[in-house]
């Protein structure tokens, strides 16, 4: 990954962490039987599951960058592929739900960031980028 690959994989987490407050203020966890569950194996006030669930998640991102993308540890590549698979799918899937809804569903506001960010490394990763000197 580039320098300029990098500071993506930094804004990519950001851009989780703006996606988790959407999904907290607008109560995922009340309208998608997934969230609830997750929140539910953490806390009985689904409210506090979501938020350690979504803590934790936007750490381990913060981790990943710090630990292994950063310094370009050998393990960066493997890291930054699992994040890109990760919020790709997760941008797509809110826009797919708010689509076929009709409806506005929390998460699709900040979904076009996660969407942004991982194609832009994904591209990096896959070798797709001009490589600068």
């Amino acid at each position: 990954m580039d320098a300029r690959a990098r500071l993506t994989f930094l804004a990519l987490i950001a851009a989780q962490a703006a996606h988790s407050i959407e999904e907290y203020v607008f109560r995922l966890f009340d309208v998608f039987a997934p969230a609830r569950f997750v929140s539910g194996l953490v806390s009985s006030d689904l409210a506090t599951g979501f938020a350690i669930v979504n803590a934790a998640m936007v750490l381990f991102g913060v981790w990943c960058y710090v630990a292994r993308v950063r310094p370009r540890c050998p393990s960066a590549r493997g890291f930054a592929w699992f994040w890109t698979f990760l919020e790709l799918g997760n941008g797509v899937g809110h826009i797919a739900i708010a689509v076929s809804r009709g409806a506005y569903f929390p998460g699709v506001a900040t979904a076009p960031f996660l969407l942004a960010t991982s194609s832009y490394i994904a591209l990096d990763l896959a070798g797709i980028l001009e490589r600068r000197a």
